[in-house]
């Protein structure tokens, strides 16, 4: 299956977390966008889905030959998957090269959970101010958390 033995399921995924090996199933495929590259490279082939498990669905952005594997109603394992952050919304990758990989699930056959959709989950960066006001003792001044759009 994947070179972690324990996957993570899509409702413990958090903001700018990384490392991630999931196993899930294609629920949407959106129609394929292709860009130019910068400074003249090659045209890049970029497609969001929606990727789902037992316990909710995702945003995915595949991008060049990920394109290709995007498949509705196809299992796939994505192994060193990201989270990034687009407008305050989740939004999974995988990176290009060997760093990261997705390929097909052996012996997966579940149906995902579609109500609960954790790219519809706005997050803020909402600075924190210690007891008393003043500077921050901790070095840290921003938190994230969460808010359901309405």
């Amino acid at each position: 299956m994947s070179e972690i033995s324990d996957p993570i399921k899509i409702a413990a995924l958090r903001p700018d977390t990384s490392g991630h090996t999931l196993v899930v199933k294609v629920v949407e495929v959106k129609p394929v966008i292709e860009r130019a590259a910068k400074q003249g490279g090659k045209i890049q082939k970029i497609v969001e889905c929606v990727l789902g498990d037992e316990t909710g669905t995702v945003i995915f952005s595949a991008r060049n030959e990920q394109v290709e594997l995007m498949k509705s109603g196809s299992y796939l394992t994505l192994t060193n998957a990201k989270v990034e952050m687009f407008r305050g919304n989740m939004r999974l990758v995988v990176p290009q090269g060997n760093s990261g990989k997705i390929e097909e699930a052996e012996m997966a056959s579940f149906e995902p959970k579609i109500d609960n959709n954790m790219s519809m989950i706005e997050y803020e960066l909402v600075p924190l101010l210690p007891e008393g006001g003043g500077a921050a003792k901790s070095g840290k001044e921003d938190a994230k958390i969460e808010v359901e759009e309405s």
